[in-house]
């Protein structure tokens, strides 16, 4: 007898299945009473509980190209739900013919994403654009199209729903400070994220360690490998590689501080970084760049303090560390800001009843 059809299959050909969007997705749908299968990349071991996770070797542009014409086709689910650009044409093209629905998800603006990628250059750079161009128009005609904010394209849909990058609260570990001062960096870790500049920073306070906690880019790896070797930080940097959220979360647990020190590209002018609202609903006093949404969100809250650079977040860090009453006021203030602000209930829920709507079932989100 056949295995009962899915509800819902994410696919994609080149996010790892520890993804935090996945996860945050992933567990909406099931609270909204639904069935989900994921196809990505990494160990399967990563993935979302209580779902079926299917994972490939990362490999090169080829193998991925591979993957994209692919997975949509390897899915019985009644909805197929894309992460990736490069997935969204050959999804259409299944969906057409195995009458299931699709929801396109575009949680950054791709083609800003592309100025801040080494590879995105000459011919590789030109393809890449031209499948971004090509993905965005046909993710307009999607069941739905998810975009992770205003400003992300396309912004004419068939039906279009804005899920910004809000926490899940329930993938937190919050907890009391360790007795010393310990930053830490949840997130992809590359140089225009500010990689080098929190280890410059925390070089500039040695009372500091630092977790970092997510994939170097191969572009760094070399470079951070040497820096990590200078003796004014060797010992004091641990990397923690890819985490699943709920392990990333319990590494983090005890932090003095969260750093979010993203560098003023194209990509990132306008964007505004998840961990920024998870440091904050974590209580972790946050240091971060000023760049304008982060900004907003820092002299709102309360809860943390803006730098220009890795000077001046040494400046603040050895500051803490010898005066520590001072993070009272801040976690105080990121704990007002968070149960102002932020509630059980996710924009993903939103996602999720959806959803359940496309399959007319109706959601059990509360």
């Amino acid at each position: 007898m056949a295995a009962p059809r899915v509800d819902v299959a994410i696919v994609s050909a080149g996010h790892d299945v520890a993804d935090a969007r996945l996860h945050k997705i992933t567990a909406a749908l099931r609270r909204a009473g639904l069935s989900v299968e994921l196809a990505g990349l990494g160990d399967a071991d990563g993935g979302p509980a209580g779902v079926r996770v299917r994972t490939e070797q990362r490999g090169g542009m080829a193998r991925r190209a591979v993957r994209a014409a692919m997975l949509p086709w390897r899915s019985r689910a009644r909805v197929l739900m894309t992460v990736d650009p490069d997935v969204v044409p050959m999804a259409r093209a299944a969906a057409s013919v195995r009458r299931c629905k699709v929801v396109v998800d575009i949680h950054e603006d791709y083609a800003r994403l592309l100025s801040d990628r080494s590879w995105a250059r000459g011919l590789i750079g030109i393809g890449a654009r031209m499948i971004v161009h090509a993905s965005t128009r046909l993710a307009a005609g999607a069941d739905v199209t998810v975009v992770a904010d205003d400003h992300i394209p396309p912004h004419q849909a068939r039906r279009r729903l804005v899920v910004e990058n809000l926490p899940d609260l329930q993938l937190l570990s919050p907890g009391p400070p360790d007795d010393r001062p310990r930053a830490v960096y949840i997130g992809d870790l590359r140089a225009s994220r500010g990689l080098f500049d929190m280890v410059d920073a925390v070089a500039g306070a040695p009372a500091w360690t630092l977790d970092l906690i997510g994939p170097v880019a191969a572009a760094d790896r070399d470079q951070l490998a040497a820096r990590l070797a200078h003796p004014d930080v060797a010992g004091r940097v641990v990397l923690h590689g890819r985490q699943p959220p709920e392990l990333a979360w319990q590494i983090a647990r005890g932090a003095w501080a969260g750093l979010v020190f993203l560098r003023e590209t194209p990509a990132f002018r306008q964007a505004m970084p998840t961990k920024l609202y998870e440091y904050l609903a974590s209580g972790l006093p946050v240091l971060s760049t000023p760049l304008p949404r982060q900004t907003s969100v820092i002299r709102e809250s309360g809860g943390g303090v803006l730098i220009s650079g890795p000077a001046e977040a040494a400046d603040v860090l050895r500051r803490w560390s010898d005066h520590p009453e001072e993070l009272d006021d801040y976690r105080a203030a990121a704990a007002e800001w968070t149960e102002r602000k932020l509630s059980e209930r996710t924009p993903y829920d939103l996602l999720a009843e959806t959803v359940a709507e496309l399959l007319g079932q109706r959601s059990t989100v509360a």
